[in-house]
């Protein structure tokens, strides 16, 4: 069997690249057809890798300011010739599943999300800019809407990351799809040997992440709260932040795995398709306080590995936090939990469903030939 690997891009590690790394495990002979690759800022791992890239590769400021080239990114994996694979595997969160293949060829795309900016958060990615920039990002969008819908018909299956990912491919594309939940590296966390009296928020420091949030609200109840992570909002952060508030910056994973497993709780007010961190944390055995919204819902067992609250305010973090004073939890049944997100668990989902869709699409070849 034949294997292509396509992503959107290879610009950072994060929960998406962790399942590019898992692919190619699983199919070490399989190229990986991406629009830009940073070799410098992804793993050393990935330079053993085949990497195709696009011709956005080679315009200015492409390894950086890759997203302002989203209007051409349709175009570019359009131009990817998939001629001869009989499996293409898309990980998509942007336009990787516009690839075209033939009939011979089974495509299965692991959707990450459906184009978020596109969709649930286009209003919030227009907003805040003058008129003309409104005119021009509503004129653009409208047209990668219309594509990336119609692109959803070239999938032959759909595999969600969560329940949550799932609903938005049957509003947004009007398909079904499978459920496997992505990859946690489980068995690099372990629990540790203390809890400290901090509370801990791991995150990008950018606005839907929420973490001004946890700052208000933590400055508010006097608590000791570590905030780990840069980005934008670090400054707009540290203005709401209270003495008791402490911003680490961006830490080694190292340093992040000591502060996880020392932490009296893992706070995470955004809302996720589905959300690595918090399962993390969970496998050092912490408690978790989320927002009740999104991926979280199905990664936190309410009451017995953490809380929620509802609403993104100051004041439902408080009383999510106050209730959470009250009430004790067992680390070894959190950790019990998170290991069901174990990277072992996805690969034998992952290749089972594989297998099991390619044998059926080369039996209807067969049935189609009279075979």
């Amino acid at each position: 069997m034949k294997v292509a690997i396509v992503h959107d891009w290879l610009t950072i590690y994060g929960g998406s690249e962790s399942i590019i790394r898992i692919l190619h495990e699983m199919f070490p002979e399989a190229p990986i057809y991406t629009t830009v690759y940073d070799r410098n800022r992804m793993p050393d791992d990935f330079r053993q890798m085949d990497i195709r890239t696009s011709f956005l590769q080679k315009l200015p400021f492409a390894k950086k300011k890759y997203t302002s080239y989203l209007p051409l990114m349709p175009y570019a994996f359009e131009q990817f010739d998939l001629t001869g694979y009989d499996l293409v595997i898309s990980s998509n969160t942007c336009c990787s599943k516009g690839v075209i293949t033939g009939p011979d060829t089974l495509h299965i795309c692991y959707c990450n999300t459906p184009m978020r900016y596109g969709w649930e958060f286009y209003h919030e990615y227009a907003g805040g800019k003058n008129r003309l920039s409104r005119f021009f990002i509503a004129w653009m969008m409208k047209g990668i809407r219309q594509w990336d819908r119609l692109s959803a018909d070239r999938v032959d299956l759909f595999i969600a990351n969560s329940k949550n990912v799932a609903r938005r491919i049957r509003k947004h594309y009007r398909r079904e799809s499978a459920v496997i939940y992505p990859p946690v590296r489980t068995d690099m966390f372990q629990i540790g040997e203390k809890q400290e009296s901090y509370y801990l928020a791991v995150s990008r420091l950018v606005p839907y992440k929420r973490i001004d949030l946890v700052a208000e609200a933590f400055t508010k109840l006097g608590l000791p709260l570590k905030i780990i992570g840069d980005g934008g909002e670090y400054d707009v952060i540290a203005k709401k932040a209270g003495p008791n508030v402490e911003m680490l910056g961006r830490l080694s994973d190292k340093e992040v795995l000591s502060y996880m497993q020392s932490c009296k709780a893992f706070v995470f007010p955004g809302e996720e398709d589905f959300g690595i961190t918090p399962i993390e944390a969970q496998a050092c055995g912490r408690p978790v306080i989320a927002f009740g919204k999104g991926g979280a819902l199905e990664t936190v067992k309410k009451d017995r590995t953490g809380v929620f609250f509802y609403e993104q305010t100051t004041e439902a973090l408080t009383e999510a936090v106050k209730r959470f004073e009250t009430m004790t939890f067992d680390p070894e049944e959190i950790r019990a939990h998170a290991e069901t997100f174990s990277e072992e668990r996805f690969k034998k989902e992952l290749y089972d469903f594989f297998m099991e869709q390619y044998q059926a699409f080369l039996q209807q070849k067969k049935e189609e030939l009279g075979l």
